[in-house]
């Protein structure tokens, strides 16, 4: 009984901002009608059928694309940034390394992504300096390519945690045991180290894919119009268009994929937790 009591106010929490808001999006998804008058809804499977329309079917792809190109990138870059950082051997310094990729992410995301205009735009530090140079200014903004950068640059730090935290709690002696059989440096890492560390890098896969996919404001800044992606759409429907319908529906659509990626990343980190398979 003493339990049930603790437990009410987070029970509580979950009902109000959890299972209350989703069952309004899946109430809307899966109606039609004005937005603005409930009495005017009807069941119906139009908005998932609207979202087959090729022009909605592009945008998804585009986003799908860039994100995994960005989570890629993120993985590329962060996997040896987590391993230098985990194989320094005084914790002072691994935790003063830490700390830089950390305090990046105390100030506002709104403002980390703003920096990039100053950095990329017609008139911003990079073009300066060609331009200085003798060189003319290039088109640096507005392109998958500045959006890849924006979404780099914000969610590396999501790779490099995860990947760092299973790395520095790896046990040693399998390594030392590894050297005493002989094996080289090249061979420790490819049949010791990066299969122990595999469910840190799904984990880092996830939590890099999950914003990346969905996000909206490094869109909109970095890519501008040329640039559109799944989350600007949802941000249109409910914003700007009104149709919070259609935009439910997407954002189903949306969380269905970002759920089978988690269901995958959950299964592949599972399977090799606690060293199976790590032995190839």
């Amino acid at each position: 009984m003493k339990m049930r009591k603790v437990s009410f106010p987070y029970v509580l929490w979950m009902l109000i901002f959890i299972l209350v808001p989703l069952f309004l999006v899946v109430y809307f998804a899966f109606t039609t009608g004005n937005s603005n008058d409930y009495e005017t809804f009807t069941l119906s499977l139009e908005n998932f059928r609207r979202f087959l329309d090729p022009i909605y079917l592009g945008v998804l792809r585009r986003s799908l694309m860039l994100s995994v190109v960005s989570t890629f990138i993120c993985f590329l870059l962060g996997y040896p940034i987590a391993y230098i950082i985990a194989t320094q051997k005084k914790a002072k310094t691994r935790n003063n390394m830490i700390l830089l990729f950390v305090i990046p992410m105390w100030m506002n995301f709104l403002l980390r992504t703003y920096a990039w205009l100053t950095i990329l735009g017609k008139n911003g530090i990079i073009n300066t300096f060609l331009n200085f140079l003798g060189f003319q200014s290039l088109e640096l903004l507005y392109n998958d390519g500045a959006v890849i950068l924006g979404m780099v640059y914000n969610f590396l730090p999501f790779m490099v945690l995860p990947i760092y935290s299973v790395l520095v709690k790896m046990d040693k002696k399998l390594i030392e045991a590894a050297e005493d059989l002989g094996a080289n440096k090249r061979t420790i890492f490819k049949r010791v180290i990066f299969p122990l560390s595999v469910p840190g890098v799904m984990t880092g896969f996830t939590m890099v894919f999950t914003p990346a996919v969905s996000t909206f404001i490094i869109s909109n800044l970095l890519g501008g119009n040329k640039t559109t992606l799944i989350g600007n759409v949802i941000e249109q429907q409910f914003i700007y268009t009104g149709d919070w319908h259609f935009g439910s529906a997407m954002s189903i659509i949306l969380m269905i994929i970002i759920l089978i990626v988690m269901a995958i990343s959950n299964k592949s980190g599972g399977d090799l937790e606690g060293g199976r398979g790590a032995l190839w």
